[in-house]
């Protein structure tokens, strides 16, 4: 939780699944930036549940690039591969309150059915997670299976149908999506026996006490399921400041295929961390 001498505790939270881009470093400077604004105080959490793309090299890499950006933090660095008991509880929690389903339909069984004559639901962006048909939905009075040690099937939060869901961002203003038309009953668990990236940043964003939340505008929708989460977990919401994204040449969002513009590859080019913080500097005032 906050210390009580803070009042302030935001987080940095790259995943080591790519060398650092622009881009990301923006967005750290940002949260950085607010943090040293308000007084308060920097958490690192490192995102290392993704097991196909993770790599301990990664990992390095990107300590290495938050500090030679400058970047500060207080110790310890939260890492979620060792948090799996806390999402695990969590989870419990969910199953217990009968607020999750299991599901054994496939992201193509998904698509296919929201794109199927006389269905009206948006295809989703390609990363993110399509609105789940409410006719593969279980009655809401079906028994739950019991969770299992091991778990080997996927797991899905059961939205509130037609609830408009709120917030305000610091960057963007008054935000409104409505639960079951703008995203779905979304995943909570995975069947290779982990947490989704909703559960796990929201459980931590909750029981790390985080005040302010602040990542990329592309993450606003996942922000709704997230206060979802968080309100049926018990735990109170923290705000939130999503930043524009930065853009290539040709007005696409970066992203860790852009090696050219990776912190690795500017720093080797003679790039000084000055250079880049005085350029985020400018895009901001």
């Amino acid at each position: 939780m906050v210390p009580p001498s803070v009042s302030y505790l935001g987080r940095l939270a790259p995943s080591p699944t790519g060398h650092l881009h622009l881009g990301h470093a923006r967005t750290f400077w940002l949260a950085a930036e607010r943090a040293r604004l308000a007084d308060g105080v920097l958490l690192l959490r490192n995102d290392d549940l993704d097991a196909i793309r993770f790599r301990l090299d990664f990992v390095a890499a990107m300590f290495e690039d938050l500090r030679w950006l400058g970047f500060t933090w207080r110790e310890p660095v939260i890492t979620q591969s060792s948090r799996l008991p806390a999402y695990r509880a969590a989870l419990a929690k969910l199953h217990a309150a009968g607020l999750i389903f299991p599901c054994t339909r496939s992201r193509r069984d998904v698509l296919e059915a929201i794109s199927a004559p006389h269905e009206h639901a948006a295809v989703p962006a390609p990363d993110d997670e399509p609105v789940y048909p409410p006719q593969f939905r279980p009655p809401p009075d079906a028994p739950l299976p019991p969770l299992g040690e091991k778990i080997t099937v996927n797991w899905r939060f059961r939205v509130p149908d037609g609830e408009e869901i709120t917030f305000h961002d610091a960057r963007f203003g008054p935000q409104r999506a409505v639960a079951g038309r703008d995203f779905g009953d979304f995943l909570v668990w995975r069947k290779d026996d982990v947490p989704s990236y909703q559960m796990s940043c929201a459980v931590d964003d909750a029981e790390l006490g985080i005040t302010e939340v602040v990542r990329g505008a592309d993450l606003i929708k996942s922000t709704f399921r997230q206060l979802l989460l968080i309100r049926a977990l018990g735990h109170a919401a923290p705000a939130y400041y999503h930043a524009p994204l930065m853009l290539d040449d040709q007005g696409q969002r970066l992203a860790k295929r852009h090696d050219s513009l990776s912190l690795r590859t500017l720093r080797a080019q003679g790039v000084t961390p000055a250079e880049i913080i005085a350029k985020f500097a400018a895009e901001t005032t």
